[in-house]
């Protein structure tokens, strides 16, 4: 009694599979880079301008969609945020060396994006916001020592 089953025939049925797996999931190891080894580059002006920009838009385009201002604020912030961490590692140029605490960070994104959506559309800035945004301005301009 011979058995049906050839040595060829088992290492197709086996070898099959096997191949059709590794091709759907994609489980090439060498030409993936590797994000570890690279330097960071602390986020110059222009990236801030951006960063808060970008947010600045989803602010107004969420609250003419009606998305209520702390949920619209929270996600513009956690975004710019998100980037400042991801792609810079959470430094600024102009601070050197220093990188901020994430509430720090959380801090000045959301008071940037609400300054910036202040010029672009003040209509969706809750007004207490504004006032108290438009107040820290105010108090921290320059003093000008030629004007009498």
């Amino acid at each position: 009694m011979r058995s049906g089953l050839s040595s060829l025939k088992f290492f197709k049925i086996l070898f099959f599979p096997i191949f059709l797996s590794i091709l759907m999931l994609d489980l090439n190891l060498f030409n993936k880079e590797i994000y570890a080894n690279k330097k960071l580059k602390p986020a110059i002006e222009e990236d801030l301008y951006l960063y808060k920009g970008m947010g600045a838009s989803y602010l107004c385009i969420a609250s003419k969609a009606g998305i209520d201002f702390p949920k619209a604020i929270g996600v513009a912030t956690a975004t710019y945020v998100q980037v400042l961490e991801g792609k810079h590692g959470g430094l600024i140029k102009d601070l050197g060396d220093i990188k901020l605490e994430r509430e720090k960070l959380f801090a000045g994104a959301e008071f940037q994006i609400v300054e910036t959506a202040l010029r672009y559309c003040p209509d969706s800035i809750p007004e207490d916001v504004a006032k108290k945004v438009n107040e820290i301005l105010n108090n921290n301009q320059p003093v000008n020592k030629n004007k009498k």
